[in-house]
């Protein structure tokens, strides 16, 4: 190491010259004193010496490490304009020792760092090419299928048989949910692979609420559910409002699917110092506790799930646990947050599940 390291060779070749200069210096003044008889004297020098030597040495050893914590500065300060701005680092004035082994190392794990950055920027690129082509190859099909299901039950006409009408309106509606399936996970895979762009535009909660609920309505109805809105006057937040209301809209649905008729579900906005929080609760049986971990997890069933209502058809969205998981990619991917518990009345009976999503105004 010392004959690689011509860094710290120089600097104990400086302090063995600083002991060899002061020794020599103080054995003549030593001599001189000595040959005038004064023992005395002889000693001070001597002490004197020791100390300019001990000085010389400490004041070296102080410029040595403020040069060498000079460079390390220098260089986590390109480092981590390299990871943060994407500026390229150039260590090229760290010269021969330690500190060039290190910069070269670092320089080496930095080139690494963003070939593996430009080769994950070009698959996301042409796997959002893929899903592009994959959402054009899987819509056409299921177009035309319904179409066909919708000609099939005209030219079936009133006067055909029941049990063949029955099975071409289980067919539409199976279709129908296949597709709002299919339309889910490509949405999934464009945000797993960075391909959605979300814009960052003032986002007004009673709109947000008011669009993610419009869908919802004519379902609201044939359910007996009644849905309430409290949201407080100018509440809003930074986002992409179409997204939002895409999360928000699968939240509802969720609650709506659990929420047994003659029930509600109540959607309340407000906005803090901190960040605009939205919360959906309804009156349905609840979470098991077993299932709060899970909710979101993607393809996740709960233990209840398929017992009562639209969760028995194993193509229905609640059914295989892709709702709950889409609206949580969708809010995280705009730093918010989601979560999910249970209402309790005073006697800490469950009434109902809640969610609540939070958009934070500053992400720190």
């Amino acid at each position: 190491m010392l004959f690689r390291n011509r860094e710290l060779r120089r600097a104990l070749l400086g302090a063995a010259a600083v002991v060899v200069v002061v020794a020599v210096a103080a054995g003549w003044l030593v001599g001189r004193v000595v040959w005038s008889g004064s023992r005395t004297e002889a000693a001070l020098v001597a002490c004197a010496a020791v100390a300019v030597c001990g000085l010389a040495l400490v004041a070296l050893f102080a410029a040595v490490t403020r040069r060498r914590y000079r460079a390390l500065a220098r260089m986590a300060e390109r480092v981590d304009g390299a990871l943060h701005d994407n500026r390229a680092p150039s260590l090229s004035d760290m010269h021969e020792g330690e500190l060039a082994i290190l910069a070269s190392e670092v320089d080496k794990a930095l080139t690494r760092l963003t070939i593996t950055a430009e080769e994950l920027a070009g698959e996301k690129a042409s796997l959002a090419d893929s899903l592009a082509d994959i959402s054009h190859q899987l819509r056409t099909p299921l177009t035309s299928l319904g179409l066909t299901l919708e000609l099939a039950r005209k030219e079936a006409g009133p006067d055909a048989p029941a049990q063949l009408l029955g099975r071409l309106r289980t067919s539409e509606q199976l279709l129908s949910q296949v597709q709002w399936l299919v339309e889910a996970l490509l949405k999934l895979a464009r945000i797993d692979a960075g391909a959605v762009r979300l814009r960052r535009t003032h986002v007004d909660a009673s709109r947000l609420v008011d669009a993610a609920a419009a869908p919802l309505a004519i379902p609201f109805d044939l359910a007996d559910v009644r849905l309430e809105r409290r949201v407080q006057a100018g509440a809003g937040f930074t986002g992409d409002e179409a997204w939002c209301a895409e999360a928000l809209e699968n939240v509802l649905k969720n609650c709506l699917e659990h929420t047994p008729a003659g029930g509600r579900v109540r959607v309340e906005a407000t906005e803090d110092a901190v960040a605009c929080r939205i919360s959906v609760s309804d009156t349905g049986p609840g979470i098991a506790e077993a299932d709060l971990p899970h909710v979101f997890e993607r393809f996740y069933r709960g233990r209840a799930a398929g017992a009562t209502g639209a969760g028995t058809s194993e193509v229905n969205p609640t059914g295989v646990g892709i709702g709950l998981s889409l609206a949580q990619s969708l809010v995280t991917a705009q730093d918010g947050r989601i979560t999910a518990g249970n209402v309790r009345d005073a006697a800490g009976r469950v009434t109902g599940a809640r969610f609540d999503l939070t958009f934070f105004k500053t992400v720190v």
